[in-house]
């Protein structure tokens, strides 16, 4: 491949001596870290494709920020949630500009539910007053802190002028007041809002449609794609290069934006919704109050005659259940009536006929969930269209898989796509624009192509680009002997006794991952008796978990799937990451199963094809937590036997960074410059025993 201009520039930005190094403290060249911006920036010129998986410290954030400021191209940049979407807006992105000295206007801009509803609040604020009988439709505060946090979201709404709720710091993000204070794509009034001139969704999508640089996420982006327009259609047309940090979230996040689900909070918003707008036509209430009051009353009983079924299931389980069946039909002839009586007051306010339109759509998609085909009834792929010369073997589209999924107090039924490579290709295709994907983590023995495959690339450009650590002398990876098969009863406790001589070594400060949340509770139980700070997920929220452990200075903290990814502690405070099993996925996901029966009728093995390079991928987000910046040192603890007694443990072990390798503990020890104690065992014994 030539060289370009803008990747000679960026190279140059990059180096000893460049502009990020005189205009950025801290700043040190690494030459993965110009490598990779220079092939960024080819797929800049070139319009192409291109796979980077960036091993950690790398850099890959400025690698990417420095071609995209330099190109002047329109440059969509996805994050993978909104906390690293406003660390790239507010620290990231000024200081490479400010570096590189170049003018260009950038904007940050989120889904709907990110920003305040001028009308959803007034509507919270006096509906329950103004109206008999409308008492138990407005805002419902099962606290006195959350009537003083909506007085705070008010006072605040004078004087805000983007109107994201992350400025109000002191506000969870799983605060029930988002709901009230925010819309919805179904419960926005769109022009017909009195507040449309007001409206920060508005104001956000504008900045965006005239910034050259746009951060976004990848729920908004790929709601986008999948047309549930969530405000950013618009303004892709002009795009002509996306950068996709965090990749390898994608393909299971486009599965759910493809598909469809319905849950029970928006049902029971559209009653509550439907009550609150009886403000503006009070006659209307004789009429309404009864079908809403039955639709909020059915959702309750459908959950309730839920509790026969397993916490997930398929769309089938469901139906087998006499008194979910009929739970069902109730819901249905629920919003049969709410739409029967709200039909003649569509014209009376926008209001009612957003209502309307909201029945009508929620019916629908329960119709479909009841009804439609699912993946045992697979769906050819369609022939309308040529396909060119060079174009991939056309997959089989095997249809969806139908579901449900049930939390404490609500549920979610959902149909989810089993393949959506189809659908990103062509979206990817009608932008005609640059693509590129980076992560840490998308590569499995060195090959891209099951992450190729998921997103219906065709021959991409892909990289490699090593991390910047010494692994022979920052880490260490140590598997300890004699521990039973993971199917085994005593296997916990067996992982726990394995794990305790590390953690007396190191002084505690681990993070100990589990499979499953059980494993999890019964590690806590065994080890409360310890001289640890012992912070566990799930006695507190997780931003306060890791504070406290950060804050401890040799704390243990024990966590399951979401303390894979995301966390970054750096320093003497993290030193040992143990990870009790292979991250294989859960026997009782029917996503997940639908897939893999899929592949088989495909012609496939599921083990090859999807099983085992979906754990690899896993298992590099956790083994990831560990070392952070160049100064770290850290031991891995890779518990599962099956590493070293099975022959696709290799494939596990050629996907991680070079890791020098032990089953001793005697260099786990030597490590922490802890004296050893006496062993039988060679110290210096490499991993051995592949099966």
């Amino acid at each position: 491949m030539t060289s370009s201009r803008l990747a000679d520039a960026s190279r140059a930005a990059l180096a000893d001596g460049g502009q990020l190094a005189g205009g950025i403290d801290g700043f040190r060249a690494r030459p993965a870290q110009q490598d990779l911006s220079a092939a960024i920036a080819e797929a800049f010129d070139t319009r192409g494709t291109l796979l980077a998986e960036a091993g950690t410290g790398t850099g890959k954030t400025f690698a990417y920020l420095v071609p995209a400021l330099l190109s002047g191209k329109k440059t969509i940049i996805s994050t993978g949630t909104r906390a690293l979407q406003d660390q790239l807006y507010h620290r990231d992105l000024p200081r490479v500009r400010d570096a590189l000295g170049v003018g260009f206007r950038s904007a940050l801009l989120k889904g709907r539910a990110n920003y305040l509803c001028h009308y959803r609040m007034r509507q919270a604020q006096g509906g329950a007053d103004l109206v008999p009988g409308l008492k138990d439709a407005g805002a419902r505060f099962s606290t006195r802190e959350q009537a003083a946090q909506f007085e705070r979201i008010v006072a605040w709404s004078g004087r805000t002028r983007m109107g994201d709720l992350a400025e109000l710091a002191d506000l969870p993000e799983d605060s029930p007041l988002h709901a009230l204070v925010t819309s919805t794509a179904e419960n926005c009034l769109g022009t017909e809002c009195p507040f449309f001139q007001e409206c920060f969704v508005v104001a956000a999508r504008q900045r965006a449609q005239a910034a050259d640089v746009v951060v976004v996420n990848h729920h908004l982006l790929l709601a986008d794609l999948a047309l549930k327009q969530e405000g950013f259609g618009e303004i892709l047309p002009g795009a002509e290069a996306f950068v996709i940090d965090e990749a390898h979230q994608l393909p299971e996040l486009a599965a759910q934006f493809f598909g469809e689900s319905l849950s029970a909070r928006p049902l029971v918003e559209l009653a509550r919704d439907t009550l609150l707008e009886c403000r503006q036509v009070p006659a209307a209430l004789a009429s309404l109050q009864a079908p809403a009051n039955e639709l909020e009353h059915c959702v309750r009983l459908l959950r309730t005659s839920m509790d026969l079924l397993p916490v997930r299931g398929t769309r089938r389980r469901a139906q087998e259940e006499l008194a979910v069946e009929a739970a069902f039909d109730a819901l249905d002839d629920a919003l049969a009536a709410l739409q029967d009586a709200l039909r003649p007051l569509a014209a009376a306010s926008p209001g009612f006929d957003s209502c309307l339109a909201r029945a009508d759509e929620f019916r629908g998609r329960l119709d479909r969930w009841r009804n439609e085909a699912d993946h045992d009834a697979p769906v050819e792929a369609e022939d309308d269209e040529p396909e060119a010369d060079d174009a991939p073997p056309r997959r089989r589209n095997d249809g969806s898989v139908l579901w449900y999924e049930l939390s404490a107090r609500g549920f979610r039924l959902s149909r989810t796509p089993l393949d959506v490579a189809g659908p990103l290709a062509q979206h990817r295709a009608r932008t005609q624009a640059a693509w590129v994907f980076t992560s840490a983590t998308l590569a499995v023995g060195g090959r891209f192509e099951h992450f190729s495959i998921k997103l219906g690339l065709w021959q991409p450009q892909t990289m490699l680009a090593p991390s910047p650590f010494d692994w022979q002398s920052q880490a260490l990876c140590y598997v300890p002997r004699g521990l039973p098969e993971p199917s085994a009863r005593d296997y916990t406790a067996a992982v726990i006794d394995a794990v305790r001589p590390v953690l007396q070594a190191s002084g505690g400060r681990a993070f100990l991952l589990f499979a499953s949340h059980r494993a999890l509770r019964e590690s806590a139980e065994l080890l409360r008796d310890g001289p640890w700070p012992l912070f566990v997920q799930g006695e507190a929220p997780r931003s306060v978990l890791l504070e406290r452990f950060r804050a401890s200075g040799n704390g243990v903290l024990l966590g399951a799937a979401s303390f894979r990814e995301g966390v970054d502690v750096a320093g003497d405070a993290l030193s040992v990451v143990v990870i009790d099993k292979l991250p294989f996925a859960a026997p009782d996901d029917p996503v997940f199963e639908a897939r893999l029966d899929a592949i088989r009728r495909n012609g496939g093995v599921p083990f090859r094809d999807e099983q085992l390079p979906q754990a690899v991928i896993t298992l590099k987000q956790g083994v990831g937590r560990l070392i952070r910046t160049e100064t770290d040192r850290g031991v891995l603890v890779l518990c599962d036997p099956r590493l070293v007694n099975r022959q696709y443990g290799r494939v596990f072990f050629n996907s991680l960074p070079p890791f020098p390798k032990t089953r001793d503990l005697a260099p786990v020890r030597e490590f922490f410059g802890v004296a050893d104690l006496p062993d039988a065992d060679d110290p210096q014994q490499p991993l051995l025993g592949f099966a």
